[in-house]
């Protein structure tokens, strides 16, 4: 009677919670590590772009991409790029690729992209945002604070355009 046990009247086989406990092991994920892949900040036109006064325009772009890194491991790399431009004048760009390896075991394989796509950047994103913050502060200017990223909305957007995100092995 190895495989059974009663406890407080509890059946932990299925019994009378109904639960089947030899079914499908649930499905696991670690985070495995975090980092940044590649950094770069630029203030060309310093130190004039630090002395405007004009509020600079800021474009950010966002992409996210995913590989298998090995068996259960996977590589996910969110990219930021944002430009700063006062008038016609670059005031600073700065370019972050940041990582995050990501172990799971036991995830359907209908439900391993929409993971690596919207949640494991998700997980990540705070920590992408806080070393842009810091970067644009201590190229000398207030630092950038990016707003949320909602990934599953970009995700869906890109599925119904046709240009999903592939998972790609290494």
């Amino acid at each position: 009677m190895a495989d059974e046990f009663d406890v407080d009247g509890i059946d932990a086989d299925a019994g009378e919670t109904g639960l089947d406990m030899s079914a499908e092991p649930m499905p696991q994920v670690s985070i495995l590590t975090q980092y940044v892949k590649d950094l770069s900040f630029e203030n060309p036109n310093a130190p004039g772009s630090l002395q405007s006064t004009e509020q600079p325009r800021i474009e950010i772009n966002v992409a996210v991409n995913a590989k298998r890194g090995g068996d259960n491991v996977y590589e996910v790399e969110l990219k930021i790029n944002a430009r700063a431009m006062a008038g016609d004048s670059l005031a600073f760009s700065i370019d972050l690729l940041y990582a995050g390896l990501f172990g799971l075991a036991n995830v359907p394989e209908e439900a391993l992209e929409p993971f690596l796509i919207i949640e494991a950047p998700r997980i990540i994103f705070p920590f992408a945002r806080r070393i842009i913050a810091d970067s644009v502060r201590d190229g000398g200017f207030p630092p950038l604070m990016l707003d949320p990223i909602d990934f599953a909305s970009l995700y869906m957007a890109q599925q119904q355009s046709g240009a999903g995100n592939q998972v790609g092995n290494a």
